[in-house]
């Protein structure tokens, strides 16, 4: 027992100290230049769904899962507003679609009430931006 205690001191000894990582140099605080291709951006509705909550409910927030369905929701909406516009100026023998053409398709798209809402508002935004030219 005696030749054990003795053993320890020894480990404990100050001569030897843990190894520490050597001090860097200034130049590597620098941001190191990877050579990977820059992150691709991700478009997303998800800054114009924030303000309108925000507009709507000040002291509510939104989850990224929460924000991740919105913008699909969004995206869903477009694709067939699109797609219907389409197909009206097609049936029309136009080659460009109009705001008519999206307007026709908002009210066969959308239900009732929030088609009003939606022409209102979609008119308000198409005036503001032709007098503002």
């Amino acid at each position: 027992m005696g030749s054990s205690r003795q053993a320890s001191p020894s480990k404990k000894s100050p001569a030897k100290s843990p190894k520490k990582s050597p001090k860097k140099s200034p130049k590597s605080k620098r941001p190191k230049k990877i050579n990977k291709r820059s992150k691709k951006r991700k478009e997303s509705y998800g800054r114009y769904i924030y303000n309108v909550l925000k507009q709507v409910h000040p002291d509510v927030g939104i989850s990224s899962k929460s924000m991740t369905i919105m913008n699909s929701f969004v995206n869903d909406i477009f694709e067939k507003i699109a797609s219907e516009s389409q197909r009206l100026s097609t049936q029309n023998r136009k080659k460009t679609i109009s705001s008519r053409e999206i307007q026709t398709s908002v009210r066969l798209l959308l239900p009732g009430e929030l088609a009003k809402h939606a022409v209102s508002e979609g008119t308000k935004a198409v005036t503001k931006y032709t007098s503002s030219k």
